[in-house]
């Protein structure tokens, strides 16, 4: 069952739910990663700091109220290369009809105005979370 805010658009396509409003879409197949998402993302946006963004699980209204599922994957498959979630395994998951997909910025750095200097999409992006 796809519904309105489910992970999946269409069959084989995830939805991502950017800050300002905005959704992108991607089609996937067995071999595509959440790595391969987000430098999808990375090139669509002009995003260069890329280290502070993540894919996010927002798990929909349930009887316990909204809950935040984190993506930790992003950081993995990035920095330590040695894990990679395909895209299947996540939509495949009991209840993956129960969430949306968020790409967000999950890290924050240590000084923003150096954000601003070295990446202002990042920045902007970040600023629209906030």
């Amino acid at each position: 069952i796809m519904s309105g805010n489910s992970l999946l658009f269409l069959p084989n396509v995830l939805k991502v739910y950017l800050e300002n409003g905005q959704t992108k879409a991607f089609k996937f197949d067995n071999t595509t990663t959440v790595k391969d998402i987000v430098l999808t993302l990375k090139d669509k946006l002009s995003i260069r700091a890329i280290e502070y963004f993540a894919l996010v699980l927002e798990q929909q209204y349930t009887d316990m109220g909204y809950g935040w599922l984190f993506a930790f994957v992003l950081k993995v498959c990035i920095h330590l290369q040695t894990i990679i979630l395909c895209l299947h395994q996540v939509v495949q998951k009991k209840d993956s009809h129960d969430y949306r997909c968020l790409f967000r910025v999950c890290f924050i750095p240590r000084d923003p105005m150096d954000l601003l200097q070295d990446d202002p999409s990042a920045f902007e992006y970040l600023f629209l979370q906030v």
